[in-house]
């Protein structure tokens, strides 16, 4: 009898046989695993906290952006002051090569803080990465230039480059965790969707003050010394970014997690949120499909976001001839417009589903890319917006929705480590080598339509992801209870979920 009453038959793999002449055993088995939720296993959000949580999270990320944004546009320019000169091609290559570098300990930094966060709490980490990043970005810019120093300045820009590498290895999986932690489970992709309007409002921040900066200085002024005003900004902004997070409190879940004697709701709600934490050998072991999933998700949006967001503005200048003011003004109007709609999709996303609107992302991408750099070759202004219009409506597709589709793939108890491992590993193998691959294709091929052929690629991989993952819009995250808005929404899920008496 003891087989029959085994908890692991129970499930899919229980004998038909045994379940047929043991009806009422196994359904009592099954209700002592999956009790019927009580009251007190739900999670009633606190609207203002959610929004100081959303603000604190999106405006940290956006300086951490800013940031990073920054070395993107600036490209050209630290080409010319860190390296030998000689072939434009040559010093564009090794600047984007630095540009990549970073990309390398941000699998390191996700190892790091992403389980770190797991165990000590996402406030905490979060802070840690916000003051790394301005320390990385604030010591770029007083760095001598190779005419200085000779052979020092890049060693020390790659060395700065890492500081900033490694802390941006544990911003995403936790700014994206916050909020998901934070949110209801109907409303997380509008919520989640303000983080990547942060990404943009930093990105847009960037552009800005580089092309006003050029716009003043001109290329002399700036090799000269403007291009180290906007790094030299950062200081102050990631004082401000530290200020906001330090005043935020744990998200929800992860104090459920931390507690368990005064935050137990049941047996239902707790035996998954109270099991080992941030266990990298676990993350591997026990979740290699969903972290290969996230890998191919992140690769898809990764590549398509840095080509549009920090490689076009290159593009623009040195395969159009372009101003490099003038290609930067185009992709802040671009970014502008995305913007505008990108909380729109997050509630899109809410109602009709995450995988609804990532396919319509890759499927973008895949179909649109062509079109799109043949206006862009096309020169005249309008093509120019045109073609970059098409790629944002496809980017922020995946932008509004992957906030809320990744957090959702892990459990709570793993969701910060289990995120950053995945995300970070994918950013640096295809994210931020973009712009350096993009550019050595393009020098080796001849041809100035390499970067439409990486997107479609990189989309094609990403509609197979999509079609792969399991939907989880209006659903409770893994690992952790239901979350609603109000007291009589919590009273109707317990009320459906009960079960009606047979007689």
């Amino acid at each position: 009898m003891s087989g029959v009453l085994d908890p692991e038959q129970t499930g899919s793999a229980a004998d038909p046989a045994a379940v047929k002449r043991h009806r009422t055993l196994f359904r009592a088995v099954k209700r002592r695993k999956n009790p019927p939720l009580r009251r007190t296993d739900i999670t009633v959000t606190d609207e203002a906290a959610v929004k100081r949580a959303v603000k604190a999270a999106s405006l940290g990320n956006a300086m951490e952006w800013f940031d990073f944004g920054i070395y993107s546009y600036l490209a050209v320019t630290i080409g010319h002051v860190f390296f030998p000169s000689g072939n434009a091609t040559v010093q564009l290559i090794s600047s984007f090569a630095t540009f990549a570098v970073s990309f390398l300990v941000r699998p390191i930094g996700g190892m790091v803080f992403g389980p770190m966060g797991d165990k000590i709490g996402r406030k905490k980490v979060l802070a840690m990465t916000m003051i790394l990043m301005a320390i990385g970005t604030f010591a770029i810019g007083l760095i001598p230039s190779y005419a200085v120093i000779d052979f020092w300045a890049p060693v020390l820009l790659i060395f700065f480059r890492l500081v900033q590498g490694f802390s941006t290895g544990g911003e995403y999986g936790g700014a994206s965790t916050f909020i998901a932690e934070y949110a209801p489970d109907k409303r997380r992709g509008y919520f989640g969707s303000f983080l990547e309007f942060g990404t943009l409002a930093g990105y847009v921040g960037a552009a800005g003050l580089v092309t006003v900066l050029t716009t003043l200085l001109g290329s002399g002024g700036m090799e000269s010394w403007g291009w180290r005003v906007p790094f030299l900004v950062a200081g102050p902004i990631g004082l401000v970014g530290l200020y906001l997070r330090l005043r935020l409190d744990e998200t929800p879940a992860f104090q459920k997690l931390e507690d368990e004697t005064s935050h137990r709701a049941s047996d239902a709600a707790s035996n998954v949120e109270t099991t080992a934490k941030g266990d990298l050998a676990k993350i591997f072991r026990g979740y290699w499909p969903t972290l290969i999933l996230c890998i191919c998700l992140v690769g898809a949006y990764n590549i398509t976001d840095y080509m549009l967001l920090s490689y076009m503005p290159t593009y623009l200048s040195d395969e159009m001839g372009y101003k490099e003011s003038h290609g930067l003004l185009i992709l802040i109007a671009t970014m502008v417009v995305l913007m505008l709609v990108i909380t729109q999709v997050g509630r899109l996303s809410d109602r009709f589903g995450r995988k609804p609107l990532l396919m319509a992302g890759m499927l973008g991408f895949l179909f649109l890319s062509i079109p799109s750099f043949l206006l862009v070759k096309n020169g005249a202004l309008w093509a120019v917006s045109l073609g970059m219009l098409l790629l944002g409506l496809s980017l922020v597709c995946m932008l509004g929705t992957m906030s809320a589709a990744l957090p959702a793939l892990f459990p709570t108890q793993v969701r910060y480590g289990s995120l950053s491992v995945g995300y970070n590993l994918s950013a640096s193998i295809f994210g931020g080598t973009t712009p350096l691959v993009v550019t050595a294709l393009i020098s080796i091929t001849g041809t100035d339509m390499m970067p439409a052929y990486y997107a479609m690629a990189a989309a094609l991989v990403g509609v197979i992801a999509v079609a792969c993952m399991k939907e989880t819009a209006q659903q409770p995250l893994a690992g952790s209870p239901p979350s609603v808005e109000t007291q009589e929404e919590a009273a109707e899920l317990v009320e459906s979920q009960a079960r009606s008496p047979k007689f």
